[in-house]
């Protein structure tokens, strides 16, 4: 399977890198910068790993990036839509700067929306996914205070999903909002209790077909377990 991971050059997104690539899979792994542990990698596993400069807020480049590989003859079996940032964390609405909103929308949302626009045309592989990296932060009946940009974002971004999953049901895609976990990641934090690498491990599951979602809305965690709208 050919797999199209956005925000891979760190946390979650780059051991879900190197899981896919452990169990046999062709990885384009997208990242705005090129990292030395992506490198690494590809010194480790050839041409099975592709890196390729992938900002989720540059359509052009997006756009440009598909092209290339339609003329390629090129095909996808999963797009994980993982790339995201955590923008104004614990702060109040009364000190919230819009600013911090509107880029949070730019990544965690419209980035995912701009990979599907331009991606869906070349998921054509049987039993093909797309899997949008979304948050416990994102359910409206848990809703806390703080995190506004990035809570509103993910319920958002659960929209998306099944907003999607009914255009593309017909073809056979599965389409997920998967709640990684709370991990070890810049993110999450060193107090975090799941290494990102139990979920990477899960959430391949699900794209593999190991672990099947459970649940009437397809917002799961890494283990397939429904998680609350």
């Amino acid at each position: 399977m050919n797999i199209l991971i956005t925000g891979a050059n760190r946390g979650l997104g780059y051991e879900m890198v190197v899981e896919a690539l452990e169990r046999g899979h062709h990885v384009i792994a997208g990242a705005r910068q090129a990292s030395q542990k992506l490198a690494g990698l590809q010194e480790q596993y050839g041409e099975q790993l592709e890196t390729v400069q992938l900002d989720v807020t540059d359509e052009a480049g997006i756009a440009a990036l598909a092209a290339t590989l339609k003329e390629q003859d090129r095909t996808l079996g999963a797009i994980i839509n993982n790339a995201a940032i955590l923008a104004a964390r614990n702060t109040s609405i009364e000190e919230l700067d819009m600013n911090d909103v509107l880029q949070s929308f730019d990544i965690n949302l419209f980035g995912p929306m701009r990979v599907v626009k331009h991606f869906l045309p070349l998921l054509t592989e049987p039993g093909a996914a797309i899997m949008n990296i979304s948050s416990e932060a994102g359910s409206i009946t848990n809703a806390y205070p703080g995190d506004y940009p990035y809570g509103i974002t993910k319920t958002a971004l659960n929209m998306f999903t099944q907003q999607l999953l009914s255009a593309v049901k017909e073809r056979g895609v599965q389409v997920v909002s998967v709640h990684p976990g709370w991990m070890k990641t810049d993110m999450g934090g060193e107090q975090a209790p799941t290494d990102p690498r139990q979920s990477s491990k899960g959430i391949l599951d699900i794209i593999e077909g190991r672990i099947v979602p459970q649940g009437k809305f397809n917002f799961v965690d890494y283990t397939g377990k429904e998680m609350p709208i």
